[in-house]
């Protein structure tokens, strides 16, 4: 239990520490994405605006007049005056055929008139307005000629995300094993507290246990020799009675604070398990129909398993006796087991007299816990049963569950290993 506490602890650090550095780090290179996108789109609707240029653009005898300072970028409002000088881009204008008028390539030098052309048909058939080609940016403008494709170069851009993207990755990694090994290194210390506690209550369960065992057997022996001599009367038959259920109570604390130890033991042996749960169940078929209950029994002949087997004996005794007492008179029980790839699946099903609802099947493998506490005194038993059955589940390595489908039955399904 400690260790699964302990595992459970540093899964939940983890996976804490995980989501956080996920949202901040994902939320950062997001943030820069968007800036790379953004500063390209409003660059491209400068160039969309102005047939493929920027309104600044030098005349073709190279002679550019000044301009007063106010003047400068009044046309690119956001942008930069050196954004002309610092964009590389080209555009292609298409007609409505799909045919190429003219490829402007004069601003790049990394794309020559034929590969402007291959880029722009890509775009033209792929027919989304604007994204991204490689590592172009692209826009469709629609003009009085044709369409003109304006392409984008934002490598730097992009190179930039990605550096930070890597990085990111990186350190998130590098924290996450950090915090790992620390995790790993101080959890044993934090949850030893609860480990001191969690072992003097075992031990204190296991000491009461056996002190109570010796007056329990005195008062039982005790009770005897005074019906021998007064005869059998209604208090004597309480008193024994009473004993009885008190030792029953201590051997089941004994037997589960036995069974959650770290390494509990078992004498594991091969044994046919199809014979024993047999003839388990055959010992509740007499006590089923003097109740007028109806018992299913499926079992798969010639199944063998490797573990305790008087603790899978009890395991079934346990499920069955539990699915005996919650069946209503007329209701029906099922017994079934089977393998299923590696591994053996024991199930005992029932029918309830009362609704069984969802948020109550993760208790019922707790410690006293009962659906009906009123049922208590009816039943018998202080709901330590199926606590019994998970620990022993849970010593061959295999795990317990409870469903219900309809909130009219439950099932209860152990698979072994």
């Amino acid at each position: 239990m400690i260790r699964s506490l302990r595992r459970k602890l540093i899964a939940a650090s983890m996976f804490s520490l995980a989501v956080v550095l996920f949202l901040i780090l994902g939320g950062v290179n997001l943030m820069s994405y968007h800036k790379v996108v953004t500063d390209a789109d409003a660059i491209l609707a400068v160039l969309g605006a102005n047939d493929g240029g920027f309104p600044m653009r030098e005349p073709p005898d190279g002679f550019q007049p000044v301009k007063p300072q106010e003047d400068r970028g009044k046309h690119m409002p956001g942008l930069s005056p050196e954004t002309p000088y610092e964009s590389r881009y080209f555009s292609v204008l298409v007609d409505d055929n799909g045919q190429v008028l003219q490829a402007d390539t004069g601003q790049i030098a990394a794309v020559d008139g034929t590969d402007a052309e291959e880029y722009a048909m890509q775009v033209w058939e792929g027919g989304r307005e604007k994204g991204f080609l490689g590592s172009y940016r692209y826009l469709r403008c629609e003009e009085t000629e044709g369409t003109r494709i304006i392409f984008l170069d934002c490598s730097r851009g992009l190179s930039s995300f990605y550096t930070t993207l890597a990085a990111s990755v990186a350190l998130a990694l590098l924290g996450l094993a950090s915090v790992l090994l620390l995790l790993l290194l101080l959890s044993r210390r934090i949850v030893r507290p609860v480990a001191e506690s969690y072992e003097k209550q075992k031990r204190f369960i296991t000491d009461a246990g056996h002190e109570l065992k010796t007056p329990l057997t005195i008062i039982s022996a005790d009770a005897d020799l005074v019906e021998l001599e007064c005869g059998e009367n209604q208090w004597l038959t309480d008193i024994r009675r009473q004993a009885q259920r008190l030792t029953g109570l201590t051997n089941d604390l004994i037997y589960l604070s036995r069974m959650e130890e770290e390494n509990p033991t078992l004498q594991t042996i091969e044994f046919p398990i199809s014979d024993v749960v047999e003839e388990m169940v055959q010992s509740f078929q007499a006590p089923a129909r003097s109740q007028e209950k109806e018992l299913t029994v499926s079992i798969q002949p010639m199944l063998s398993y490797t573990g305790d087997e008087k603790a899978i004996r009890q395991l079934v005794s346990i499920l069955m006796d539990n699915a005996l007492k919650y069946a209503p008179p007329g209701g029906k029980l099922s017994v079934g087991l089977e393998r299923r790839g590696r591994s053996l699946q024991l199930t005992v099903s029932n029918t309830t007299a009362q609704p069984v609802e969802k948020d109550q099947l993760e208790h019922l493998f707790d410690r006293f816990y009962r659906v009906d506490q009123s049922r208590s005194t009816q039943t018998g038993g202080y709901g330590l049963g199926l606590s019994i059955a998970r620990s022993v589940v849970a010593a061959h390595k295999g795990k317990i569950r409870a469903e219900s489908t309809d909130e009219k039955s439950l099932t209860i399904t152990a698979v072994l290993p």
